[in-house]
């Protein structure tokens, strides 16, 4: 099928390249004229495991190109799918449209023949009805199926999730779009990977119920985690006796430091303001968004507490800087919080990220940042693991414990045992588990 793709964001570009891969002839569009000329130089401009080689194959091939110009490949599509931004808004905290709506002009302006009109960026509930309106202003004529598609695209796992999804929601109100439709995921095996049609509103809203049960896991097992430290008990066990169990399941039970992200914090804060404007508030999830925000700011007081209840004029060395290993996302990321609050407390910071640290960079000038986890180490008081990279998982602790000022490790991802740090005369904290350990 021929496809087009409005924006290559980290949804966009992922979701072209993946269909390309499926057999389509995609074609991917932004404005953003440098942003094009690195991707048809081969130069990826986000992380993402195996993604770049998936361009070149696809790119030789012939199935894959990037522009800047949108009218003819539009013109030529069977499939339109939008994938451009919609952040929170300052103002009030619904997601901010105006990029989806733009982009729907655009393309309206231009359409010709039947097309499905696809958004996958994440909307809230109605916005496809808003859509076909836009439509209809700009090209009374034109005949087209707005079709809602959402993504569930985990950042590191990205290309596995779109070529060997748990399911795929297509949201359609048009025959004609569902027949289109079950064509673009054709190649999956509908057995293991089904494609589940709804109404379109259904799926709008799916996409968001779904991140804000996610959300909602990791918020319990935090809060569970903050008891087991009170009372003694394990929140990695705890966790794997609930996980264990098939209604509740092992994934999003991990106990740390907050979500973070591009999705998770502005869908459950777009899924309160969506429930509050037709008056049946999400009480569950108002209190979730609540709690991750006082989470992050809490693990610096841990921090705090773990050198003596006072960082001014302490040098700390932050490990990890993305919201979650294998991106370069820094977008929510706990540690921007966590940063910042030790920076209020008058803590000199050091950092290392394996691939977040030019994104970290613009975001958090005030901090030193540096090559490898031996050289945050070098002179600091404390260490503190934020994200749970790989090579975070096998630190040589006899040759950091002579780089630090004083040997403390602050583990919120509870990547190491007790007894294991302990054993090279560090002081360890962790999350939810009472056993401090030096």
């Amino acid at each position: 099928m021929r496809i087009a793709i409005i924006g290559t964001g980290y949804v966009g570009l992922v979701s072209g390249v993946c269909l390309s891969e499926f057999g389509h002839d995609v074609v991917c569009i932004d404005k953003a004229a440098s942003k094009i000329a690195r991707l048809n130089n081969g130069d990826v401009p986000i992380y993402e495991p195996g993604l770049e080689e998936m361009i070149a194959r696809n790119v030789s091939a012939g199935r894959l190109h990037f522009t800047t110009e949108l009218a003819d490949p539009v013109a030529d599509a069977d499939v339109v799918f939008i994938a451009v931004g919609t952040p929170s808004r300052k103002s009030d905290g619904h997601a901010d449209l105006s990029y989806v709506y733009s982009a729907t002009r655009e393309v309206a302006e231009v359409l010709r023949g039947f097309t499905v009109l696809v958004t996958k960026s994440t909307v809230p509930v109605g916005t496809g009805d808003q859509l076909e309106r836009i439509i209809g202003e700009v090209n009374p004529d034109a005949d087209v199926a707005v079709v809602s598609n959402p993504e569930f695209l985990r950042e590191g796992a990205a290309i596995a999730d779109f070529m060997a999804p748990d399911r795929v929601v297509v949201g359609s109100n048009d025959d004609r779009a569902k027949t289109v439709m079950a064509e673009v995921y054709a190649p999956l095996d509908s057995e293991k990977h089904p494609v589940v049609f709804t109404s379109r509103r259904t799926a709008e809203l799916t996409k968001y119920a779904a991140n804000a049960f996610l959300a909602l896991k990791l918020a319990y097992i935090n809060e569970i985690a903050d008891l087991c430290e009170e009372v003694g008990a394990n929140v990695q066990d705890v966790s794997l006796g609930m996980g264990l169990d098939s209604r509740i399941g092992r994934k999003f039970l991990n106990a740390g430091p907050g979500y973070g992200g591009s999705c998770f914090p502005k869908d459950t804060l777009a899924l309160v303001k969506t429930a509050q404007d037709h008056s049946r508030p999400i009480r569950l999830i108002e209190t979730i968004v609540g709690i991750n925000e006082t989470r992050k700011r809490a693990m610096a007081r841990k921090v705090e507490r773990a050198i003596g209840g006072d960082v001014r004029g302490k040098t700390i060395g932050i490990l990890g800087l993305t919201f979650k290993p294998d991106t370069d996302d820094v977008r929510e990321s706990p540690a921007l919080s966590i940063v910042q609050a030790l920076l209020d407390k008058g803590a000199l910071l050091q950092a290392y990220d394996p691939e977040g640290m030019e994104a970290a960079r613009e975001l958090m000038p005030e901090i030193d940042y540096r090559d490898d986890a031996e050289a945050v180490a070098r002179g600091a008081d404390a260490l503190v693991i934020i994200t749970e990279w790989d090579e975070f998982r096998s630190l040589d602790f006899p040759r950091l414990k002579g780089l630090m000022n004083e040997p403390v490790l602050v583990d919120l991802r509870n990547i190491y045992s007790p007894a294991h740090v302990a054993e090279h005369g560090f002081l360890y904290e962790s999350v939810g588990r009472s056993d401090r350990a030096r």
